[in-house]
């Protein structure tokens, strides 16, 4: 299943809007923030698709019934454009344990590119519930390394996997791969360029949250 969120109208199309906005995005806390926002309405809306056992709460008037999570999903972020992200998923799910991965492009002398990764910090995964966060879907291929090695590791209950703004390719390209998952996009975009960014996109999320790495 794909949930798109800017297929429907909500405040996500501003802060989307907001993103993208080369004007905009010379302001690096509002950059980040907007980024954290996303991950704060993924995470809304992701939650809908948990499970919740009823419990009862006591008021200083009576009891109240109401239906709650059985379980805070883990939450997995690529880094480092993914930390920003990470934190809106943090600020709805705040009880959640947090795993991180780092995952970065090779460029060999052809042009072409493969996709290693570095590092990688998890609690375990067995039986559990996780959200795969990484605001930038482009290829795909670091996604699915990522995925890859999760799941072969661990016995994951349910996989979510989202991102702020995907190609066409490469969400295709997950969604093959993945099919069991559930997907969460905020936009998606038609074209890649030759060096794999996403058209018309964003640009280098990763810099202009964090400044240019060399």
């Amino acid at each position: 299943m794909i949930t798109i969120l800017t297929r429907q109208n909500s405040i996500a199309n501003h802060y989307m809007a907001e993103l993208r906005d080369i004007t905009i995005q010379k302001d690096r806390m509002r950059f980040r923030r907007n980024i954290e926002r996303l991950g704060e309405l993924m995470a809304y809306q992701i939650s809908q698709c948990l499970t919740y056992t009823p419990q009862k709460v006591t008021t200083p008037l009576g009891i109240a019934k109401t239906q709650l999570l059985e379980e805070q999903p883990i939450i997995i972020s690529i880094m480092r454009a993914g930390i920003p992200f990470h934190q809106g998923f943090l600020n709805i799910f705040d009880q959640a344990n947090s795993g991180f991965l780092a995952a970065y492009r090779h460029t060999k002398k052809s042009g072409e590119f493969e996709v290693h990764k570095k590092y990688e910090s998890v609690p375990n995964l067995d039986d559990k519930t996780v959200i795969l966060a990484d605001p930038m879907l482009a290829t795909g291929k670091s996604l699915l390394l990522c995925c890859q090695d999760l799941l072969t590791n661990y016995s994951i209950k349910e996989l979510h996997i989202s991102a702020i703004i995907a190609s066409e390719e490469g969400l295709d390209y997950i969604h093959k791969a993945f099919p069991q998952a559930h997907i969460w996009i905020g936009d998606v975009d038609k074209e890649l360029t030759s060096k794999a960014y996403i058209v018309p996109g964003l640009g280098d999320a990763g810099d202009l949250a964090y400044g240019e790495k060399y």
